[in-house]
């Protein structure tokens, strides 16, 4: 059993990883059926920020970006870490900025971006 204060870090840290999950473990994503197509070094069994900030810029760059481009408008909901670190992304927050960076559950956080992808207006809803 882990402490208040481990799991915190974890939680918040940039480049901390919690423990990875046993290959056997229940919560392991190789055991859901809607990953079957990946391979064992696809899923991760653990994920600092830092990790997730890479996986979320190239989902943004392949997926989102464009679509804001053509619609001008897009709705993401995600879990807090993809969204945080998409937030570091795009308001340019250092590790140390985003460790206290929080977006409330249940809180849609609106940003307005030029023409150019910076965001020029961030509002909650």
């Amino acid at each position: 059993i882990y402490g208040d204060e481990q799991v915190l870090k974890w939680r918040r840290a940039y480049d901390i990883t919690p423990p990875a999950l046993e290959p056997d473990d229940k919560r392991n994503p190789a055991n859901d059926p809607k990953y079957q197509g990946l391979s064992c070094n696809e899923i991760p069994l653990t994920e600092s920020l830092k990790q997730t900030v890479d996986r979320v810029r190239s989902c943004w760059q392949e997926v989102i970006e464009p679509r804001v481009r053509i619609y001008n408008t897009v709705l993401i909901s995600a879990h807090g870490n993809s969204l945080r670190a998409l937030a570091m992304m795009l308001l340019h927050l250092s590790p140390q900025e985003v460790l206290s960076f929080e977006i409330p559950t249940g809180q849609p956080l609106v940003f307005t971006a030029d023409s150019h992808m910076n965001i020029i207006n961030k509002k909650y809803l």
